[in-house]
């Protein structure tokens, strides 16, 4: 067997980490909003607030929970304008040479979002980086609840793959749920400050927090099956 190092593998996620889109995603936000009358709100108020499942995030600003008629107009809208804003989005700096860094040492790598996968893949082939995952999968069904069972799904789809267990993965995310969903299977997790979190927000998952994706892979590569 090689060293843990080696085998490590990395489950990254999608929105707000891979993809510089958190403008987009408040855009989005605060067109739905609108639809229930509540105020814009900044790319600050969105970190501190953000929570899954998306409901008790409006929740939060609303006084109650979204109607479940409200919660689909409301989900409805934001994709509708989240679709619109992301063809302007690029990928987070420094993304295209990490992935390829990993491939090329010899490591796997994957890519679980609560994106759509219908979307998803597309989206991702499109931004040229589809050949440096073993897997990618976006989200089937509702949208706006957590990653763990999809966590879940994901290494049972890897198991087959190389040897790929939950125990010698690595998560890199930028949200609370990413670190929920790691801890889901038996993965570590590491948190990335750019997309949907406050580093404070973040800091009460009880993993590693990092300002860069170039820090969270160097972490990744101190891990040890």
């Amino acid at each position: 067997m090689t060293s843990g190092t080696t085998r490590t593998h990395l489950v990254w996620d999608w929105n707000g980490t891979l993809l510089d889109d958190t403008h987009a995603v408040i855009q989005a936000t605060n067109a739905a909003f609108a639809e229930v009358e509540l105020a814009p709100i900044t790319l600050e108020q969105y970190r501190e607030m953000y929570t899954i499942p998306i409901p008790r995030f409006y929740e939060r600003f609303l006084g109650r929970l979204p109607t479940e008629a409200e919660w689909e107009r409301m989900d409805g809208i934001f994709h509708r304008y989240y679709a619109e804003q992301r063809v302007a989005c690029g990928l987070t700096a420094g993304v295209e040479e990490l992935l390829d860094q990993w491939q090329r040492a010899g490591r796997s790598q994957s890519l679980l979002s609560m994106y759509g996968h219908e979307q998803l893949v597309p989206v991702v082939r499109g931004y040229g980086i589809e050949p440096r995952f073993v897997r990618v999968e976006g989200r089937t069904g509702p949208s706006g609840g957590s990653k763990a069972l999809h966590m879940e799904r994901h290494f049972e789809a890897l198991a087959g793959v190389d040897g790929i267990a939950p125990e010698n993965s690595v998560v890199i995310g930028d949200a609370v749920d990413d670190a929920v969903a790691a801890a889901h299977v038996g993965a570590r997790a590491v948190l990335y400050t750019g997309g949907s979190h406050s580093r404070s927000s973040l800091e009460g998952a009880g993993v590693p927090v990092v300002d860069s994706l170039g820090e969270a892979v160097a972490l990744a590569r101190t891990f040890s099956a």
